[in-house]
């Protein structure tokens, strides 16, 4: 007779456990060196930003501490709420424009109607590629009142050209420029979510006799309502930190675009130009904040409205 003896192992070989805890240990380590970027660039640089915004420079006793004072001043400036009326009349009108240019273009590539449909997706995305400061300066130049393009088609036309640089129509302008850098930007976004709808739920439609315009309006665009927020919240951002074409066009009208004809051109011409490093750093986080609660707002309220309709 033989006795068998069942050992069940209560501890892991060395060996075994020291592999397992390398295994658990290299996606950290990939992650390790944008870690170390994030903090270096966005977290160190935010913290120094606040610890600034907490001082204020006087003559007489140099750099004092004045806790929120800053923010209190800024929120009682005029010149900030001016500026975030004009972001907001600016996004209220461009944002759906340029989304509804960018979703129209993203059906018709998904269609599968078009010829060169690489070429397509190219002509559309390219002013994306074009830096933003480039295009403003193009547009400025087609604005121009005695030179540009539009006023000499206008001239030849025997017609007077709209004054696209007054101060009725620089918003008008302004969106042109933004809508002609991210229209394709978006429509790209919008694509690639549309490809990925199923192709069995757009052909059981086809069987049940619906045409290509209510398949796209009653099944593509709402399978990707998820795609459509975040253009949108990545457009509201954009717009509420419009700079770039601003700051261009201030050169060619400076009796229309100011120092604050936008709260982060305010906050530029704090810093750079009055020497109030102080009050900028303070009216920054307090347009990351507005930034942030309309961004939230506006998915909220997206999020709810999809559940209420589901």
């Amino acid at each position: 007779m033989f006795d068998f003896v069942t050992a069940t192992p209560t501890q892991a070989p060395p060996r075994h456990r020291g592999h397992r805890l390398r295994r658990r240990l290299v996606p950290y380590l990939f992650l390790l060196p944008f870690m170390v970027l994030f903090v270096l660039v966005l977290i160190v640089p935010l913290l120094l930003a606040l610890d600034l915004s907490l001082y204020r420079d006087t003559l007489a006793r140099g750099q004092i501490f004045v806790g929120l004072a800053n923010y209190f001043s800024i929120l009682d400036d005029s010149s900030l709420w001016d500026g975030l009326a004009h972001v907001v009349a600016f996004g209220v009108v461009q944002v759906p424009i340029m989304l509804a240019f960018a979703l129209g273009l993203a059906v018709l590539l998904d269609s599968g109607v078009l010829w060169g449909r690489r070429l397509f997706r190219i002509a559309f995305f390219l002013p994306y590629a074009v830096p933003s400061v480039i295009g403003a300066l193009i547009w400025a130049y087609m604005y121009g009142p005695s030179f540009g393009l539009f006023s000499s088609i206008a001239h030849a036309a025997g017609v007077r050209a709209p004054d696209f640089l007054s101060g009725r129509m620089m918003l008008v302008s302004l969106g042109n420029v933004v809508t002609w850098e991210y229209t394709g930007y978006n429509m790209i976004i919008l694509y690639a979510a549309l490809q990925a709808v199923p192709r069995d739920v757009v052909e059981a439609s086809w069987i049940c006799g619906a045409t290509p315009w209510q398949t796209a309006l009653r099944i593509r665009i709402p399978l990707i309502g998820q795609a459509l927020v975040l253009t949108a919240v990545f457009s509201i951002i954009g717009t509420l930190q419009l700079f770039n074409e601003p700051e261009m066009f201030k050169a060619i009208a400076p009796d229309v675009i100011g120092d604050h004809y936008t709260p982060n051109l305010y906050a530029y011409t704090l810093a750079f130009t009055d020497q109030q490093v102080n009050a900028s750093a303070a009216l920054s986080f307090v347009l990351g904040a507005i930034v942030a609660v309309v961004s939230y707002i506006f998915m909220l309220a997206t999020s709810r409205r999809a559940a209420g309709a589901g």
